[in-house]
């Protein structure tokens, strides 16, 4: 029999998931709504459901262990802990509820670090045991990797660098607070800013016909392409203030590169290079020209779902190691 993993990404609207063997190898994926499910009880059996339709379609292999990546997901906990845009809200024992199901191995962390696991096991980052992941989506998560381990901190919650603050007292964030780097450096945060752009500057740009609700960070890509000047100094304004922050967490953990994960990421050098040029020049000296800023070799495909597996598969093999 062939083992796999299952791994899961819950987003706010649709959870995915897919079996994954050692090598990396998908060999089936599938989605389940999660918003349709008011009751995280309700989503356990739907979720279940699913898997096991799949798996009962392939005979050969059988199922080891599950990694789960969800916002706010606490390592140690096993739990979801007030998920902003999830519907069911306070502190989710997600790991036990899954158990009443599989005894097997069941693991739980915040999105951004099953990328950045997933990129250690199957991305670029293979072979290195310093590097951040940076995923910028709707909002920016981060995972920080020391001496090849996932860095959670004492409660679980540690990098949430999308919520340090680039702007004193300025843009409003989700969570609360105001100036937080995802409210400048994400999806959201480029469009809020070609708004600002649009608003200060008589500049021509066809992104002035589009309404806020309307606006996408691939259309904003689009038009960097075509040489927009709203797009463009957009990119520039959130790469700056990426690049500063990015010059910070250097100074912390010292990485030997950081990767740009996600949506925004896929405007490629119009989000990486000045991103690294603001880096490079908030650098300490003796940090200088030894950090490369890299887009993420996770295929876009089954990304999410290859980090949550790759998170699953180092559990299995830490308790099979301590036995």
């Amino acid at each position: 029999m062939r083992e796999v993993v299952i791994g899961i990404d819950i987003g706010g609207t649709n959870t995915k998931y897919g079996a994954v063997d050692r090598n990396g190898k998908c060999l089936f994926e599938d989605s389940i709504c999660t918003s349709k499910s008011s009751k995280v009880d309700e989503f356990i059996v739907d979720i279940h459901n699913s898997i096991e339709r799949n798996i009962s379609k392939h005979k050969d292999i059988t199922l080891v262990a599950i990694g789960i990546g969800a916002p706010n997901g606490n390592y140690y906990n096993g739990t979801i802990e007030f998920a902003p845009n999830l519907t069911w809200k306070g502190i989710i024992p997600l790991v036990d509820l899954f158990s009443k199901f599989y005894n097997m191995p069941i693991v739980l962390t915040n999105d951004a670090n099953a990328a950045a696991i997933g990129e250690m096991l199957y991305g670029g980052a293979k072979g290195m045991k310093h590097f951040i992941e940076i995923t910028l989506g709707t909002g920016l998560g981060s995972g920080i990797v020391v001496n090849g381990e996932v860095v959670y901190g004492h409660d679980g919650f540690a990098g949430e660098l999308g919520h340090t603050i680039v702007k004193y007292n300025g843009r409003q964030c989700g969570c609360g607070r105001r100036g937080c780097l995802e409210t400048y450096a994400s999806a959201t945060g480029i469009k809020r800013t070609v708004f600002k752009l649009i608003s200060d500057s008589l500049d021509e740009s066809k992104l002035r016909s589009i309404p806020y609700d309307k606006l996408t960070a691939e259309m904003i890509t689009q038009s960097a392409q075509e040489g927009d000047l709203i797009a463009l100094k957009a990119f520039e304004y959130t790469g700056m203030l990426l690049g500063f922050k990015l010059a910070e967490s250097v100074a912390h953990t010292s990485p030997e590169a950081i990767f740009l994960f996600g949506g925004l990421a896929k405007a490629g050098n119009f989000i990486l290079n000045p991103t690294r040029q603001h880096m490079e020049d908030n650098l300490l000296a003796i940090y200088k020209n030894k950090v490369k800023v890299l887009l993420s070799e996770m295929k876009e495909v089954n990304a999410a779902v290859l980090g949550t597996a790759a998170l699953a598969w180092i559990e299995l093999d830490k308790r099979t190691h301590n036995c």
